[in-house]
């Protein structure tokens, strides 16, 4: 199935049920500056009369295709609250032809009350004209962003702190503990560098993309090598080359941006932890 089938199966459907109120297409099919590929998904959203009709019947998405996969995580216990009542309720699949569609149910009657623009938004169908006023789909909102002062004092200090996490982890030989505190503590503290570091070359101008998929584009091929050579395998030593490595990285944009920003920086934190850390190594 192309792009076009499938447009055209959401736009009949639309058309012919009158409970579907308005389709948007998000995401980054709806984004220009991305080049299309066969591994986007169609991120849909339908606003919609009488939801619970919709929930209800978990086959009306049928006209899209025979699904392969799916997830209602929107019914499911894993990531959510139980005492939060959820106002939209998602589908997400895979189809037999391979395209992934991601459709959210969104209740009119909460519209004004709930409803959030986003900028990368292509309108399908507009019943009640509701998005007459819509600007052209653009990556605004996703643009990186200039932290505020306390932001990039937190950002470093957490760092720098649970760096010292990653080398107890390390000469301990817990490398799974270790591989743990460095991937899901330090590296969104170190990515946040990153991004704050092109926000700064390309005026703030540009996104980073969701896990930094944007990145390689938009930093110096040399720098980007040194950020790849701070992901190591399973063994011991090679994590501990990652880590001095994301270490002396992360200084050294933390003070590049704290001169840019005019923002209080604390060296001797950085450079204390810095020491510890490789005295540990060194110990091994």
């Amino acid at each position: 199935m192309n792009d076009r089938n499938i447009k055209n199966k959401i736009l009949n459907f639309a058309k012919k049920d009158d409970r579907v109120r308005a389709v948007l297409l998000n995401g980054s099919r709806a984004n220009p500056k991305i080049k299309p590929d066969q591994y986007q998904d169609f991120d849909l959203l339908f606003i919609v009369t009488d939801i619970e009709s919709f929930i209800a019947d978990k086959d009306w998405t049928s006209f899209i295709g025979k699904v392969l996969i799916q997830q209602l995580p929107d019914q499911m216990l894993l990531g959510n609250d139980p005492d939060v009542d959820r106002i939209t309720f998602a589908y997400l699949m895979i189809f037999e032809d391979e395209n992934r569609v991601d459709l959210t149910l969104f209740p009119i009657d909460k519209f004004h009350s709930h409803f959030k623009s986003d900028s990368l938004t292509e309108v399908w169908v507009d019943k009640d004209l509701l998005f007459t006023k819509i600007a052209p789909a653009n990556d605004h909102d996703y643009h990186i962003a200039k932290p505020t002062e306390r932001m990039f004092i937190e950002t470093c200090n957490e760092f720098w702190w649970v760096c010292t996490y990653v080398a107890k982890g390390l000469a301990r030989r817990e490398i799974l503990y270790a591989k743990d505190m460095m991937e899901t503590v330090i590296r969104p503290m170190f990515m946040n560098l990153i991004a704050w570091h092109i926000g700064v070359e390309k005026k703030f101008q540009v996104a980073f993309g969701k896990s930094g998929r944007f990145a390689e584009k938009h930093l110096d091929p040399k720098l980007y090598q040194s950020i790849l050579q701070t992901y190591a395998d399973a063994s011991i030593d090679n994590n501990w080359l990652a880590l001095v490595q994301m270490m002396t990285l992360f200084k050294d944009l933390q003070k590049d941006l704290a001169l840019h920003f005019e923002y209080r920086i604390n060296l001797d934190e950085a450079n204390n932890s810095y020491n510890y850390i490789l005295k540990i190594r060194n110990s091994q």
